[in-house]
């Protein structure tokens, strides 16, 4: 029971953080999936936008690296494997939801 209640509130976490990085991901017309993109944005590089919005653009690097830390986090307390199939759950829903806005292959 402690388990599931873990892996729901791990879930909540995550899909949230990860759906506010789709969205500021398409304000700024990133293609967030495509090769080498998450690390530009990381090393603040905002020729990977395809808009001028640098509010967005700061939002969006903060999330991914708060992704990364709650990602972390999350394998500490629930383990890497539930955490990796946590993670594809959602990055699955966010293709889907958001089509090829976020790049990537198909």
């Amino acid at each position: 029971m402690i388990d599931k209640v873990r892996t729901r509130y791990w879930g909540r976490q995550v899909d949230d953080v990860m759906t506010e990085i789709a969205r500021q991901a398409a304000i700024c017309k990133i293609r967030l999936l495509d090769p080498g993109i998450i690390d530009a944005v990381l090393q603040n590089n905002e020729t990977a936008s395809g808009s001028a919005n640098p509010r967005a653009f700061k939002k969006l690097r903060d999330l991914l690296m708060l992704g990364f830390v709650m990602k972390g986090k999350s394998v500490e307390t629930l383990g890497p494997v539930e955490t990796a199939e946590l993670v594809e759950v959602i990055r699955d829903r966010l293709k889907e939801h958001h089509g090829g806005r976020l790049g990537g292959a198909g």
